[in-house]
């Protein structure tokens, strides 16, 4: 079979105004990006204010394993099948980040024959959003430390005759901010800034800091939560960026500074649309990671597709204990679109590796190398992660259709199996997906099950009451959430807690921030975890994408690049073209 990026480049894709026009999109409300991507504009809301919306259907997975479950490939095949049965539909999926395109992951345009073309602009810069996140973000950080170096080196009363401006009192240990940038760089994980190279505070006060990754940015879960161009303003001038003496929180707005931000954004928050293989429209927009961030893309991508087409697929990070749980608990709460049906992608594959039969060479058990062959006893050990996400989607009222993303290996007695065994389940039903290999008419079972699934009786409901105390939703995601029996915080989270509630955003949502190789907090424990203790180490404030942050574990915020990353794949040939990128 090609590689992705042979079958994208053999496509013919297109044109992006004939997408657009079929999908309901005038020409005044697009802005071309070329032959094969546009902005839309955010006009159309407007203009089809009173049009009903379509279904919405989320699609999230098992627990991850290294050999990938395929749920963007399924996101895509399942839009593209549901156009094959005669269904008008949209995806909206995240844009790719660079750290993973370049690091282990590789890109996120789907694959095989169930991908968005052209993947390399998708996977690549695409229009641009990502830029203007890190370029707002750390033109944020650069303005409270420039505004703590004026202050320190003139004094409170000087500074406010010279600037006009009333003295903020930053407290250099009660930065908040730190910086981004879109690539994975672990040396950058923890720094310190304004170090001089000559005697006096030329470049100070010398204060710690750190980057993240531009997905983890707080502006990246504004982009995605915000409903237009105005409610992203008030949300960035509601960013608290640092504490001041007494312990007051300053934002954006305090510091001047939300409007020039707002301002780098202006064209970010208009999604872009682009096209599946079969010619399927597919809006773009936001890309938190589900591990670090909410891990959804945006309500308004959500919003213009919902306008447009009868079912719209998107697409929710990782397994279902992570973003799909940050869908219904923090981006439904935002956008009070609840979602019709989820699907939840499975392989064999990852049913093995979830066994938690460990790796023991020696004595003949197996190991990932072996994935591949038929093992009935390990599929059945496996069988319970699936059966507890089956279970977790369940809970939230929300009907569930298990998919089971097809690889050339699987057995037919091994997919009989699984079949029979998700039957017995609280899931709607469960098809063979073999968009990757057949595109559109691998998915056509599937999208009649899910359309179907549709029609079943809503009952929707959040797994906690957003306006019971921080440790309350704590223990609440903990133990029904991933199955923990208590909640331990470090010394540093407890005191942030307190902090917030003083401060009085106890009322926030929250956002998990751990390992997705695991339902625990260990990315060693497979299955089924319970019993454990959920360790939190530390608590962020993200008061203008509307929620509370809790670290969770040894997850870090700023990934790293591995000993074989894969820009070492990535060239162009002699015609330009961009070669390696799967």
């Amino acid at each position: 079979m090609l590689t992705d990026i042979e079958i994208s480049n053999q496509a013919s894709p297109q044109s992006i105004s004939e997408i657009a026009n079929k999908l309901g999109i005038l020409n005044d409300e697009l802005i071309s990006f070329g032959h094969a991507k546009a902005k839309v504009d955010l006009a159309l809301l407007k203009r089809l204010t009173t049009t009903k919306d379509g279904k919405l259907i989320i699609v999230t997975a098992v627990t991850p394993t290294p050999h990938g479950e395929g749920k963007t490939v399924t996101t895509i095949g399942l839009t593209q099948g549901l156009a094959h049965i005669g269904k008008k539909s949209c995806a909206c999926i995240r844009q790719p980040s660079m750290g993973p395109v370049f690091g282990v992951k590789g890109g996120a345009a789907g694959g095989g024959y169930a991908q968005v073309i052209p993947m390399q602009e998708m996977n690549l810069h695409l229009t641009g959003d990502i830029h203007a996140v890190s370029s707002a973000h750390n033109l944020a950080a650069a303005a409270l430390d420039a505004r703590l170096f004026h202050e320190t080196r003139l004094g409170a009363v000087e500074f406010t005759h010279q600037s006009d401006q009333a003295a903020l009192n930053i407290d250099p240990q009660q930065i908040l901010w730190r910086r981004v940038i879109d690539h994975n760089e672990r040396s950058l994980r923890h720094i310190t800034v304004g170090l001089s190279i000559v005697n006096g505070p030329i470049n100070g006060p010398v204060h710690d800091s750190g980057f993240d990754i531009t997905a983890a940015s707080e502006l990246m879960a504004i982009l995605a939560l915000s409903h237009n161009l105005t409610d992203m303003r008030k949300r960035i001038g509601r960013l608290v960026l640092a504490l001041d003496t007494s312990g007051n929180p300053i934002t954006a707005e305090d510091l001047s500074v939300a409007g020039a931000m707002t301002a780098i954004m202006v064209e970010a928050i208009k999604p872009t649309l682009m096209q599946t293989l079969n010619g399927q429209p597919c809006l773009i927009h936001a890309g938190p990671f589900a591990n670090i961030a909410h891990g959804n893309s945006s309500i308004i991508a959500d919003n213009i597709a919902l306008k447009l087409a009868d079912f719209v697929v998107t697409e929710a990070g990782f397994g279902s204990d992570m973003g799909f749980e940050k869908f219904c608990n923090i981006k439904v709460r935002e956008s009070g679109k609840k979602p019709d049906a989820a699907v939840l992608v499975v392989t064999l594959k990852a049913l093995k590796a979830n066994s938690a039969i460990t790796l023991d060479i020696e004595n003949d058990s197996k190991s990932d190398t072996d994935i591949n062959e038929p093992d009935m006893p390990r599929l059945q050990a496996g069988f319970a992660n699936l059966n507890w996400h089956i279970n977790n989607v369940a809970k939230y009222g929300v009907p569930v259709v298990v998919a089971i993303n097809h690889f050339p290996t699987d057995t037919q007695a091994e997919l009989d199996w699984l079949q029979q065994a998700v039957a017995k389940t609280a899931a709607f039903g469960c098809e063979i997906s073999q968009s990757f290999s057949q595109g559109a008419r691998g998915a056509e079972q599937l999208a009649k099950t899910v359309a179907a699934a549709t029609e079943q009786a809503s009952d929707f409901k959040f797994l906690y009451d957003v306006n019971t105390s921080i440790i309350s939703k704590l223990l609440t995601l903990a133990e029904s959430g991933y199955g923990a029996n208590s909640v331990k915080l470090t010394t540093q989270a407890t005191a942030q807690m307190q902090r917030f509630e003083t401060l009085g955003f106890s009322h926030l949502p929250l956002c998990i921030a751990k390992t997705p190789m695991s339902i625990s907090h260990d990315p060693s424990i497979k299955g089924v975890p319970d019993n454990f203790e959920l360790p939190v180490t530390e608590l962020r404030l993200n008061a203008g994408a509307g929620f509370i942050t809790a670290l969770v574990g040894k997850v870090m915020t700023m990934p790293g690049l591995n000993i074989k990353p894969n820009y070492r794949n990535i060239d162009i040939d002699d015609a330009g073209n961009i070669i390696g990128l799967d």
